[in-house]
């Protein structure tokens, strides 16, 4: 799957201002790399996610004050206005989140944490300001709980109860063979008190990868005919026109996307960069499916006066940031 991220308007500036200092604005942890599910597709875990010589259950992670301590080296050494936590299933080190998350959030940094709800979360977690929840759930139950046991949805429906979290379903191809899935699916969460908001992103592929959740054109096609229903039909569902844009227009390199340009990914040994994206190993960037990518590349598309696309704004910010850089102690 791929991680959004909870950005709002407000944080534009200040992620311009980073990058005009030479730091990228986003951060994304994986900060175990232990999961008791085995999910189809699950890019974490490809061969090539780390790089060509070690995979994510190679590392060496860290645990207690070892990591807290980690993770905060690594905020104050890139200094993002906003960190993606996910793994691994984060929940497996929820005694460190319980010390870590109030400290991100007395820093004023927006936080999200990206779960399957396999085990309780923490009620007093609904009271941290800056925590924003994205709970993964791929489609209807018939087909989640097969590939996401033993996060059923018995278990995540009881374990978000009182609090407020996103819904995130990544679109594969068997959920696409029948015309009203995507509809049924944000029907279902839009009846649940505890689903503030239902997002969707697209499967993205791997190069030579041939798995049945790989989207055909003909599939794209649908699920954005899917997606535009659900937009019309589902007020908690958040299918921004930007993002479905991005869909049909996705960056064609690493080079080209907004989203990997200004975040830095951190594996589980909190050293190893994960490269190109979030995605790691060689992703099919012309079928990527990330929402973040998708959305900001729309907006990277739009022109100011109607003569000049942010995305060159964006360039000449990144060579200013890095001559700003070279001069100074900013991490690369």
């Amino acid at each position: 799957m791929c991680v959004p991220v909870s950005m709002t308007r407000s944080d534009l500036l200040p992620a311009w201002g980073r990058i005009l200092r030479g730091y990228r604005p986003l951060l994304s942890i994986e900060i175990t790399k232990e999961c008791p599910l085995r999910c189809p597709g699950c890019y974490a875990y490809g061969q090539d996610h780390v790089s060509n010589f070690v995979t994510l259950r190679e590392l060496r992670d860290h645990k207690g004050d070892e990591l807290v301590d980690g993770v905060l080296g690594l905020v104050r050494k890139y200094r993002p206005i906003h960190i993606s936590i996910v793994g691994g299933e984060p929940l497996v080190r929820w005694r460190e989140l319980d010390c870590l998350l109030p400290k991100l959030d007395a820093m004023r940094i927006e936080t999200q944490l990206v779960t399957s709800a396999v085990r309780p979360i923490p009620p007093h977690w609904a009271a941290i300001r800056t925590l924003h929840l994205s709970v993964s759930v791929d489609g209807l139950p018939a087909e989640h709980d097969v590939r996401r046991a033993p996060a059923t949805y018995d278990r995540i429906l009881k374990h978000i109860e009182g609090q407020s979290v996103v819904i995130h379903c990544t679109v594969t191809r068997p959920m696409l063979q029948r015309d009203d899935y995507l509809c049924d699916f944000a029907r279902f969460w839009s009846g649940v008190a505890a689903a503030r908001k239902i997002w969707f992103s697209l499967y993205t592929p791997q190069e030579n990868e041939h798995s049945q959740e790989r989207l055909t054109a003909e599939d794209r096609s649908r699920a954005l005919a899917q997606l535009a229903d659900v937009k019309r039909g589902f007020p908690k569902a958040d299918v921004p026109r930007m993002v479905l844009e991005g869909y049909r227009r996705p960056p064609s390199s690493p080079a080209e996307c907004l989203f990997a340009q200004t975040t830095t990914c951190i594996s589980a040994d909190l050293k190893t960069r994960i490269a190109p994206c979030q995605f790691g190993g060689r992703p099919v960037c012309t079928e990527c499916g990330c929402m973040a990518s998708s959305g900001l590349a729309s907006i990277g598309r739009y022109a100011l006066g109607g003569l000049v696309p942010l995305s060159a704004l964006f360039d000449v910010s990144r060579k200013v940031g890095k001559a700003w850089s070279a001069m100074s102690t900013v991490p690369s």
